[in-house]
């Protein structure tokens, strides 16, 4: 469910009313994720690593509230109750095909549900479908991570959709892991938007994902 803000009684009020004149407000952070554990057990367990750090992604986004607010195609300032993650999944001739992934807090039941998802895409279909259904909606209730577990990356910069307006929602890229004094980790970027995520925030979001990828493993 979604919820339309009062603008004058919100408490980023001020946040925001500085940053809507900017040309954009939006800014990029890359860090480390370690990721020692998490992937010992899904190597251990033959499952999708990427599953393992989807899930861990998408539950600390959903409990990191400052992630989840959103502007409408009316304008609104808009939260969400919830949101789900878009994920382009590589199909092999045909680049790739995006998927949008539900959020369930538990883990077996949200492993079992994407596993599924990303293994099943059906041969003919439109790769940008579920990019296409949130802009008509207008009204973007997700995340979004892109993978490339081939490349270790220290930074990274976002494509712009239009003209005035960076983006509607936080966009993320995850990258190559590697060794870093003996423990396991992995770049993660994320792109979004200064009227609405400040640092303090982001670290919290980090914090959380590392948490959730300890306790699943």
């Amino acid at each position: 469910m979604k919820h339309i803000i009062d603008i004058e009684n919100w408490e980023r009020r001020d946040n925001y009313g500085f940053f809507r004149g900017f040309v954009s407000s939006w800014y990029s952070v890359t860090t480390e994720i370690d990721c020692t554990e998490a992937s010992a057990s899904a190597r251990a367990a033959g499952r999708s690593f990427f599953l393992y750090y989807l899930y861990a992604v998408l539950r600390s986004a959903n409990e990191v509230d400052e992630l989840r607010f959103r502007i409408d195609k009316d304008g609104q300032i808009v939260f969400h109750d919830q949101v789900d993650i878009i994920s382009p999944i590589a199909v092999p001739g045909r680049t790739f095909h995006t998927v949008r992934i539900p959020y369930q807090e538990d883990f077996e039941i949200f492993y079992s549900k994407a596993y599924t998802l990303i293994t099943h895409i059906p041969e003919e279909a439109d790769p940008y479908a579920a990019e296409k259904i949130l802009a008509e909606q207008g009204d973007y209730d997700v995340v979004h991570l892109s993978a490339v577990p081939k490349m270790y990356f220290t930074s990274t910069t976002f494509t712009l959709a239009e003209v005035g307006n960076a983006c509607s929602h936080p966009l993320m890229t995850a990258g190559k892991v590697v060794t870093r004094e003996g423990r396991l980790v992995f770049p993660l970027s994320i792109y979004v938007n200064h009227a609405f995520v400040d640092g303090s925030h982001l670290s919290l979001f980090f914090q959380k994902i590392e948490e959730h990828l300890k306790r699943i493993s």
